[in-house]
């Protein structure tokens, strides 16, 4: 995700959007379990710099929450 949104941010500076259009160009562009989760969440983000934090930050936890469990199931076996 991290690399998503650098390419992103590069691609929207030399895009023409900006404010809301660029937000709803965001979340058709990145992965779908991301998007769902962030637009499922209690407090909508307002920036496209909060969906761009938010989005790695989920992703962040969802690859440190896989090696937790590949340990714990490398433990029980």
């Amino acid at each position: 995700m991290e690399e998503f949104v650098q390419e992103f941010r590069r691609a929207a500076r030399e895009s023409r959007y900006e404010g809301h259009p660029l937000i709803e160009e965001f979340k058709q562009e990145m992965n779908r379990t991301i998007r769902r989760k962030l637009m499922e969440a209690e407090h909508q983000l307002g920036t496209v710099e909060q969906w761009y934090d938010r989005a790695i930050a989920l992703d962040q936890n969802w690859r440190e929450s896989r090696r937790k469990e590949e340990r714990l199931r490398g433990q029980r076996e």
